[in-house]
């Protein structure tokens, strides 16, 4: 059935709809009250270039209808979630907050962490601002000297020396004390720092009366520190009630929502997040609020404040949790200061998005244009590394929106090829990755970039084409002899393409370029590094798996562990004996 057919028969229920593009990727989900309005909406009238870009790729849809408009958002959230669509990407909020931990070890330690986990810890947070949780972590750490390496080592650190940890490598440290310190620190988190702080003054006020002018001094600092860490945390509302304040603002297609924190009565942080959106703003306001709280970081206030023409009930009954759109008074000032916060922030990150855009988006397009070719959105670039043959190994980047897509990134490890074939290597690399996605069904690129001349992209058009029987388009980079990119090669058989060397789809290439070299270049490193290791420690009796990874770890290099006496292999607790073959052969070699 061709689109226009589909649109025609659209129900006019509430629902979900996901668009795909000519590979049958989704790379869009959205909701609609009515489907039939909202899915022909897309393809009627005009829109803004980032909405035209998103129709232009759209092949397909297809469609969900649900019950109510609360079923519709829970889905939509739910099938965001489970596909990633390229463009709800920014709708995601990807953060992960810091929080503060206090472990469980025998001798227990103060640390930030992303990740919260049943493993005994206490933890305490979230904090919307690193800074936020570093600073803090600093002040305790100054008032409570809670050990600070993550092994222990043999010897003390500085910050014994500056009065920050109590040594227990060298010292015994009474468990009673650790005990006293974790139920200071727990009692200051848990809002008790202004007792603190009262009772620091008490001790710098007898310091002083005892004429130990210098210990007075130290209490003094500490305090001080306090006030400059904690007088951030704005005072706002009497109440104790926790709640988080939602404001937006939006202009030429773009959205920014700022999120006030406030906690027991305080305004301790906001979050500021700008994405595109392609519905009503007061909808993606929703999505993005839903979202916002599927995260485990993101725990549930008491209360949400929103603006007016929200619909808070639907927002109260997926959440369940009080939502309250205030006319007057200290909270409807503090929505009006996270709108005046959101328009100001748009305001001035449209000057860095649209840069952006004219580097990445527009520059894929452009350089679809100079190609001849559909626009590359989906870039694949691949680069083969060796020296004289040995440890050959290759690397694969990927380009998205004319961003990289680390998560796409590929390592390989030449197989089939020996010596020195820089040919045959990419003839490999180039069979493997498409043999797989075609077997699991996964995106292809739009454009292929090999780091050569002719005869890399003639190996590559070799197994794409002839092999594969794929039509994607391979174009090549080539060097001059200063090794800057200075040939655009694409055909076949390759031909030269002009291109501007100071226009964004000349800079893009060199991106792409520079980044495949880079990741060929560490993973050969790497893998070299191992086998020199590996290679010479393989000679050794006593020495198996286990051990050389061991030896690895703890020494980085051959050269490290040649320069290494008896006493450091006995730390790792190994045998005398195999020590002294390991420092002979290694010696002779």
């Amino acid at each position: 059935m061709s689109l226009k057919q589909k649109l025609a028969v659209l129900p006019d229920q509430p629902g979900c709809y996901l668009m795909k593009d000519n590979q049958g990727t989704i790379i869009y989900v959205g909701k609609a009250k009515v489907l039939k309005n909202r899915v022909r909406s897309y393809f009627t009238g005009s829109h803004d270039g980032k909405t035209q870009r998103l129709v232009s790729e759209i092949t397909d849809f297809e469609y969900i209808i649900t019950s109510s408009n609360i079923e519709a958002l829970i889905l939509e959230m739910n099938l965001i979630k489970k596909h990633d669509p390229k463009y709800n990407v920014m709708l995601k909020d990807d953060k992960s907050y810091p929080y503060l931990k206090i472990t469980s070890e025998e001798q227990p330690r103060l640390i930030t962490t992303r990740k919260v986990k049943k493993d005994g810890g206490k933890y305490f947070g979230p904090y919307p601002n690193a800074g936020a949780a570093t600073e803090t972590k600093k002040l305790l750490d100054r008032l409570y000297p809670l050990r600070k390496c993550s092994t222990i080592p043999d010897r003390v650190c500085l910050y014994y020396h500056i009065n920050q940890c109590l040594a227990p490598c060298v010292n015994e440290v009474n468990q009673d004390e650790n005990k006293q310190m974790v139920q200071e620190i727990t009692r200051f988190l848990n809002q008790g720092h202004e007792e603190v702080k009262k009772e620091l003054t008490e001790k710098m006020l007898k310091a002083s009366e005892d004429l130990n002018f210098e210990r007075a001094k130290e209490l003094r600092d500490q305090i001080q520190h306090i006030d400059m860490v904690m007088q951030k945390q704005k005072m706002t509302i009497n109440d104790q009630v926790n709640r988080d304040v939602f404001a937006f603002a939006y202009d030429k297609g773009w959205m920014c929502v700022q999120v006030f924190f406030i906690r027991q009565g305080k305004l301790i942080e906001r979050d500021v997040s700008i994405f595109p959106f392609y519905k009503e703003p007061e909808e993606d306001l929703l999505t993005f609020i839903g979202q916002f709280y599927m995260k485990k970081e993101h725990i549930k206030p008491s209360e949400i404040l929103l603006p007016d023409n929200i619909d808070s009930d639907l927002l109260s009954e997926l959440l369940q949790v009080k939502v309250l759109q205030p006319k007057r008074g200290k909270k409807k000032e503090l929505l009006e200061l996270a709108h005046k916060n959101a328009e100001i922030a748009l305001k001035e990150k449209f000057s860095l998005i649209e840069r952006d855009e004219q580097r990445t988006v527009k520059a894929v397009e452009n350089l679809g244009k100079v190609l001849q070719i559909s626009p590359p959105y989906r870039i694949e670039a691949f680069d083969n590394s060796n020296i004289q043959g040995t440890d050959p190994v290759s690397a694969m980047v990927s380009f998205l929106d004319g961003k990289p897509s680390k998560k796409d990134y590929r390592k390989y490890k030449i197989k089939d090829v020996e010596g020195p074939d820089d040919y045959a290597s990419m003839r490999e690399v180039v069979r493997r990755r498409y043999f797989r996605l075609l077997k699991e069904g996964a995106p292809l690129p739009d454009l292929i970039v090999i780091d050569g001349g002719k005869g890399q992209i003639s190996s590559a058009q070799s197994i794409i084409e002839d092999e594969l029987g794929l039509s994607i388009p391979v174009c090549g980079l080539a060097k001059d002899e200063k090794h800057r990119t200075s040939q655009l090669l694409i055909g076949n058989p390759p031909e030269e393409v002009p291109l501007k060397r100071d226009s964004h789809e000349f800079y893009l290439l060199q991106r792409i370029q520079d980044e495949v070299h880079r990741f060929a270049i560490s993973f050969h490193r790497q893998t070299r590094g191992k086998s020199m290791i590996s290679s010479v420690l393989d000679e050794v009796p006593g020495v198996g798996q286990k051990r050389k990874q061991q030896l690895l770890k703890h020494f980085g290099s051959v050269k490290k562990m040649k320069e290494a006496g008896m006493e450091e292999f006995k730390k790792l607790k190994i045998p005398e004996k195999v020590a002294e073959e390991i420092i002979k052969h290694l010696s002779e070699k």
